[in-house]
């Protein structure tokens, strides 16, 4: 039932990471044609590009755990047996949950603390705390799906389907 509602969650964080990264791009088509038609691009369009494809990726990092779909260097454990191989993929997925952890956890102190600050963007003047906060709760799902994983790999249980679910 906690994988099922994490390929929801991830899904959903994903397809939303999408519709950002295609917000950007329609974006940048903007302000450069308007800068070569009416010599006006978009304002702040560099900074809004920055926020939203670092939202994207965060939005997408769940997914991407979800379906393993990280760079696996393998030649060296190809050859071990079934049983340490699932022990190994486990500690990568504990890794990729404390780093997404960390990463999350330091996105929402970071969001305080330019919130209290009250940094805004140079162009545009949007409050910066938005952008942090909008990054902690990719990268927080991207730790449970890892973690989830995790338990899986060790116990030896992963679902061999998930990767193609």
């Amino acid at each position: 039932m906690l994988g099922r509602l994490l390929h929801r969650l991830a899904r959903a964080f994903a397809i939303a990471g999408a519709a950002v990264a295609l917000t950007v791009a329609l974006m940048v088509v903007a302000s450069v044609a308007g800068r070569a038609v009416w010599r006006t691009p978009v304002p702040g369009d560099v900074e809004l590009t920055q926020f939203g494809i670092a939202l994207a990726i965060s939005l997408g990092l769940s997914w991407c755990q979800w379906r393993r779909a990280n760079i696996v260097v393998d030649f060296f454990t190809a050859r071990l047996a079934p049983r340490a191989q699932a022990r190994l993929d486990a500690a990568g997925a504990l890794l990729v949950a404390a780093m997404c952890a960390l990463l999350a956890w330091r996105s929402a102190a970071g969001a305080l603390a330019v919130r209290a600050a009250g940094e805004t963007t140079m162009i545009v003047a949007l409050p910066m705390w938005w952008t942090y906060a909008l990054l902690a709760p990719g990268l927080a799902l991207a730790a449970l799906v890892a973690l989830w994983q995790a338990a899986g790999h060790w116990r030896g249980d992963l679902p061999a389907a998930e990767a193609a679910a």
